[in-house]
């Protein structure tokens, strides 16, 4: 049985890991589909871009949206002066940090599956009379839907993950950005706190284990994916 304060890690981390995913997902969209269907100079670099997160050590992200959100900084002070909002040690903050780790993944998950639909069958409806737009909800959509549930729950099991990013970026605040993976780093540094670790580390280890099937399972759904096909 967990204590009252390991479930309000726990429900931190899913509060963070939600809301990381449902800010990014439209990012993640708009991303893939460019990536996937656009024709232009420079689209290697975008690409490169997008995933530079997934090579450089979290530290160094955390340390890029510390610069740039902190007080000081050109967005965080931005965001002071027009709303009076500041991501500094709250748990907004790590779900921005939450957010940027997983968008790499997210965008990968639903440009495979928009590149896997055949633009001959938008091309087909278009000729039938439906629009851009039309085509693109009722055609692209549908059968592009597997991979952005894939990119949803993948990018949910990388936000429980957050470490890095996170602790430079927030810190470790209790009840703020304490989530499971900073939660089970205090505990470490404790002695007698073993079976808090534990006890902590395996829920870590079945929610993400549990995304990662699903994720899976989700991506073989698209078209033209066979039994062996993954996003991973």
């Amino acid at each position: 049985m967990l204590t009252a304060d390991e479930w309000g890690i726990v429900w931190l981390s899913l509060q963070v890991s939600l809301v990381a995913i449902a800010g990014a997902l439209p990012v993640a969209f708009g991303l893939a589909y460019l990536l996937a269907r656009g024709r232009f100079p420079g689209k290697v670099v975008i690409d490169a871009l997008v995933h530079l997160p997934l090579v450089l050590p979290p530290v160094v992200v955390g340390w890029m949206l510390l610069i740039a959100f902190a007080p000081n900084g050109l967005l965080g002070a931005l965001l002071q002066r027009w709303l009076g909002v500041s991501l500094m040690f709250r748990w907004t903050g790590a779900a921005l940090a939450a957010a940027v780790m997983a968008l790499p993944l997210m965008v990968r998950s639903i440009r495979l599956s928009i590149e896997a639909v055949d633009p001959r069958l938008e091309a087909a409806a278009r000729t039938l009379g439906a629009g851009r737009i039309d085509a693109f909800v009722t055609i692209l959509l549908p059968l592009a839907r597997p991979g952005v549930l894939a990119a949803l729950v993948l990018g949910f099991a990388r936000s429980l993950g957050e470490f890095g990013a996170t602790i430079t970026f927030v810190s470790n605040v209790p009840g703020q950005t304490a989530t499971l993976p900073l939660a089970i780093y205090s505990a470490l540094q404790v002695p007698g706190q073993e079976v808090t670790v534990w006890r902590l580390a395996l829920i870590s280890v079945v929610l993400s284990l549990g995304a990662l099937i699903a994720s899976e399972m989700l991506v073989r759904q698209g078209p033209g994916r066979d039994r062996d096909a993954h996003v991973l």
